[in-house]
């Protein structure tokens, strides 16, 4: 199913299919995609952040795959239809977001999942805030997922976080205004960026678990499971 216009309906509105589709993430996460051991979670805060914290072995991680569970996960660099590979080399700290947690055991944090919404960027100071804890993440070694579904002034959320980064340039294309970012922490911090547009489906997106491994999350079944359960009322609004 083809990517909505969200920004034609008021933020609580959207809200109510931001979590939902958080949700759907999630549940699909825990239905086989993760390797044995790995659960996500929704949380609003991750708490108790320590530098390090993703502490597994890379046998763990293969072990894990092997161990029974239905999970598939790659070493080869994911391909993207569209793909901008960018290492980073500056690492900054700031403090915690909402989002899908991917745990280990329970415990560790392995990687995040970040849907972006218009609070995010109805102002500088929430925009500066989403882009110092997408840092903070990244410097405590955890990998990312952000998903924009909102331009801002015809950007992705991406050009916000990368010029915190780096002067280097980075435009998106003309006609795909909208961002999925895969982050990928270790062991070179790398961005993965597939832009979209709204009316084109949603790529799926890898999530690395660790260094090189990753799994592909499925986007645009999440979405459609999602819009599939929405209230007609809702739907007629950005249809």
């Amino acid at each position: 199913m083809p990517m909505h216009d969200w920004s034609r309906v008021q933020s609580g509105i959207y809200h109510n299919f931001h979590y939902r589709w958080i949700a759907a993430i999630m549940d699909r996460l825990n239905a086989g995609l993760l390797p044995k051991g790995m659960i996500a979670m929704a949380e609003q805060f991750i708490g108790g952040l320590e530098p390090d914290v993703v502490t597994l072995q890379q046998n763990d991680i293969v072990s894990s795959a092997d161990g029974g569970n239905s999970a598939t996960m790659t070493e080869a660099p994911p391909q993207p239809k569209t793909q901008f590979v960018i290492p980073v080399e500056v690492e900054r700290y700031a403090t915690k977001a909402n989002r899908v947690v991917v745990r280990h055991s329970l415990g560790k944090v392995v990687a995040v999942v970040e849907l972006v919404s218009p609070g995010n960027k109805d102002s500088r100071h929430a925009l500066r805030s989403f882009v110092e804890k997408t840092l903070d993440l990244l410097y405590d070694n955890i990998n990312l997922l952000v998903i924009d579904p909102f331009p801002r002034d015809l950007q992705g959320i991406h050009k916000a976080i990368w010029e915190e980064i780096t002067d280097e340039p980075f435009e998106l294309p003309d006609d795909r205004k909208l961002t999925l970012a895969a982050y990928q922490a270790a062991p070179i911090k790398t961005a993965y960026v597939q832009p979209f547009a709204v009316g084109q489906l949603i790529p799926d997106m890898p999530l690395f678990l660790h260094n090189d491994f990753y799994i592909n999350v499925p986007l645009e079944a999440t979405y459609m499971d999602t819009w599939n359960v929405l209230p007609q009322l809702l739907r007629d609004l950005v249809s």
